[in-house]
């Protein structure tokens, strides 16, 4: 198998032989991880069942975790599930990366299709499954939403969406989920949507395939996947805690391949996600911290308020140019939108001409940080 380099290796090429200023203090703004402490509760959480350290965990995850995230997905989109509905995870990128393989292992030809720029998680399941892969552009004229060409996704397999949206912060409404939703059943694929940045909004609260399932009347979730993780919600993506959940037949199956592969959390992880996913409070003053960022992107850049998420697709002449510009002269890094997305059949690249800027940092530093890219873009 080959694997394309993750973007973040890419950048280290392009920047390797440049020297960044050093009379200014490095800016990175390039990965999706909070740059905030795990609140104290979930910690405390961790350390005072340390001792279960001794305990071989379950790969189904324990009860109460279930129970936990069943909870959370009740509180926050309005949908009950049963407990054969929802597995926990370690992460999600894990599931990501096996639930592929597992559910296109038997099937010749597999035809898989995701949004593009992408997670590279998704590429590598395409490759790691000898899927053949299709790309679902998002550009600017459609408002960064995937085109549903009916003559392509009747030959997928698997269609993996991402809203909200990593990188462009786009979101689709309950309505255009329910589209989704009807195209799945409709050319039987299973659909499948990374819901990592739900949590992360700026007004509305974004919707959930799941409940777009049930408003057009797919109760049982037929075909229908979700993923979710704890990591940008509770500043936790150590914590490895995610789950995948929806159509209980698809899951039932996937649960006895989950037996193998050894991904199953520490019980004291358990607890502490358990303890995360039940707590609202904590997320609330999280979203306040990323929404005062983008006001200050708005006020320094003149970018949008997205409504979700934690980044900024901000367009520029040259991604390339200005990733060098910004490290050598402003030590701030970025990703060039390039790195995330693939050139397509027509010879498209949808990242070029962007760059993703991640407001991780609190708000003194994202403000000296988009000052600096401010003077970058008026060199």
């Amino acid at each position: 198998m080959t694997f394309e380099p993750y973007p973040f290796e890419k950048l280290n090429t392009l920047l390797a032989p440049l020297t960044p200023n050093a009379d200014l203090e490095a800016s990175v703004l390039t990965i999706g991880e909070p740059q905030f402490e795990t609140p104290a509760f979930i910690q405390e959480a961790l350390c005072e069942n340390s001792s279960e350290l001794k305990k071989y965990p379950k790969t189904a995850g324990e009860a109460y975790l279930n129970e936990a995230m069943r909870t959370f997905i009740t509180n926050r989109f309005g949908v009950t599930l049963q407990s054969d509905e929802l597995i926990p995870s370690f992460g999600t990128r894990e599931v990501l990366f096996n639930f592929p393989q597992f559910l296109l292992h038997d099937v010749d030809d597999a035809q898989m299709a995701f949004t593009n720029p992408f997670y590279q998680i998704y590429e590598g399941a395409a490759i790691a499954s000898r899927s053949k892969m299709h790309f679902l552009n998002l550009d600017e004229n459609s408002g960064f939403k995937p085109e549903k060409d009916e003559a392509l996704l009747s030959t997928c397999d698997l269609v993996i969406l991402n809203f909200p949206n990593n990188p462009t912060a786009a979101c689709l409404s309950l309505s255009e989920l329910g589209e989704w939703v009807e195209l799945a059943l409709k050319h039987d694929f299973v659909l499948l949507n990374d819901e990592c940045y739900s949590e992360i909004y700026t007004g509305s609260k974004p919707a959930s395939l799941l409940e777009a399932s049930i408003a057009v009347g797919n109760v049982d979730f037929k075909n229908v996947l979700v993923i979710n993780s704890i990591s940008k919600r509770s500043s936790a993506p150590g914590l490895r805690s995610g789950f995948i959940a929806g159509d209980a037949k698809i899951l039932t199956v996937y649960m006895k391949y989950r037996t193998y592969i050894g991904a199953a959390s520490p019980l004291p992880l358990q607890r502490a996600a358990a303890a995360a996913w039940l707590d609202e409070e904590h997320v609330a003053a999280s979203r306040e911290i990323y929404k005062r960022n983008f006001e200050l992107a708005k006020e320094i850049l003149g970018c949008e308020t997205p409504e979700a998420t934690f980044y900024i697709w901000l367009k520029v002449d040259d991604a390339i140019t200005l990733t060098k510009l910004l490290y050598t002269k402003y030590n701030v890094k970025v990703l060039p939108g390039e790195y995330l997305a693939r050139t397509d059949a027509k010879g498209n690249n949808p990242g070029t001409g962007y760059i993703r800027i991640a407001l991780v940092e609190n708000e003194a530093k994202t403000k000296i940080a988009l000052e600096r890219i401010k003077q970058a873009l008026g060199a």
